[in-house]
């Protein structure tokens, strides 16, 4: 009997053992994930538009398919490469993550631009016209799971970053994974909640026997363009913050501390000069000038990635246009 006591003591102490190794790992993905959040919004500001020109039917099957190719991503091609970093080459993790920076800072500036030069941008591609239903939904998803693969990169290396240095691979395989699966369920969840919202907006319009149901679709079909132009707008200044922040924090830990310790030092002048919100003040002007780095460092960009870039990758993919419109 005592026997049978002992057993079931250590058959607890591991559960509780598991049970905290299990909140440590949710825990580390969840603060982790926090800090991509510039590429989370700017997934979920990208993916819908994937979805113009199908019907309402397809709607919820093709962003199931897209977030099932995004799992893909993550977890069968991204995370084992992240895990290969972490343990054998973590010095090559800060010049990745530069180079994520930058894609952000470009991507946002490059929105910027299209806004003060509309006539510079080039309108979409109508495809489809000799596609069938099928082929082009085929086409549509693989795009935006292409696309969803640079993001999901950025994203895990951010998240990889993030996590403690003293825990051990199965501790961050889980991690990853964890934050994998919380942001994909994210992504998508809100990405399926914003394309129905419409629709949801105009049976409550349309269908509802309460007056104040049907005022309130009315409402939320009004405000869709609004808020999706809203999200645009967050998901760019996001992509060109968090850009730029990337860029400062990786430089100084390559040694180049000088950008970081500048902007630290103006944001704690701005928040003695407001001692009562002293915290928020600092957070607001490090991202303001994040920021600005952000958006200069895109802008140089821009040139190089359309004049540059661009040709070199339809040179060597001449089949796949759609990964130089990344």
């Amino acid at each position: 009997m005592s026997g049978l006591v002992a057993l079931l003591d250590d058959v607890a102490a591991i559960a509780k053992v598991a049970s905290a190794s299990v909140d440590d790992v949710v825990g580390q993905a969840v603060k982790a994930s926090s800090k991509a959040a510039g590429a989370v919004i700017d997934d979920a500001a990208v993916t819908p538009k994937y979805l113009r020109g199908f019907s309402a039917e397809r709607e919820l099957p093709i962003v199931w398919k897209i977030a099932r190719g995004s799992i893909f991503n993550k977890l069968v091609i991204l995370l084992p490469v992240a895990l290969l970093l972490a343990s054998f080459a973590p010095w090559a993790i800060p010049p990745l993550l530069m180079l994520g920076g930058l894609y952000l800072c470009f991507e946002g500036a490059e929105k910027v631009w299209h806004v003060i030069n509309p006539s510079d941008h080039s309108s979409e591609e109508l495809v489809g016209q000799k596609l069938t239903a099928a082929q082009l939904e085929e086409k549509k998803v693989k795009g935006a799971v292409k696309t969803d693969f640079i993001l999901s990169a950025e994203i895990m290396t951010i998240v990889l970053s993030a996590l403690p240095d003293d825990g051990s691979i199965w501790m961050t395989a889980g991690s990853l994974a964890a934050a994998a699966v919380i942001i994909t369920i994210a992504v998508y969840g809100s990405v399926a909640l914003i394309v129905k919202a419409d629709d949801v907006g105009l049976h409550l319009a349309n269908e509802s026997r309460s007056g104040a149901m049907r005022s309130l679709g009315r409402a939320i079909v009004k405000a869709m363009p609004y808020f999706m132009q809203a999200l645009v707008i967050i998901g760019t200044a996001a992509m060109i913050w968090v850009g730029g922040s990337i860029i400062v924090h990786s430089l100084a830990e390559m040694g180049w501390k000088a950008p970081y310790e500048i902007i630290h030092d103006i944001a704690v002048q701005a928040g003695h000069a407001v001692p009562a919100i002293a915290g928020t003040v600092e957070w607001t002007v490090t991202a303001l000038l994040d920021g600005i780095i952000g958006l200069i460092l895109g802008f140089i960009l821009i040139p190089i990635v359309t004049k540059v870039i661009n040709p070199i990758i339809v040179k060597v993919w001449p089949g796949d246009k759609a990964a130089a419109e990344l």
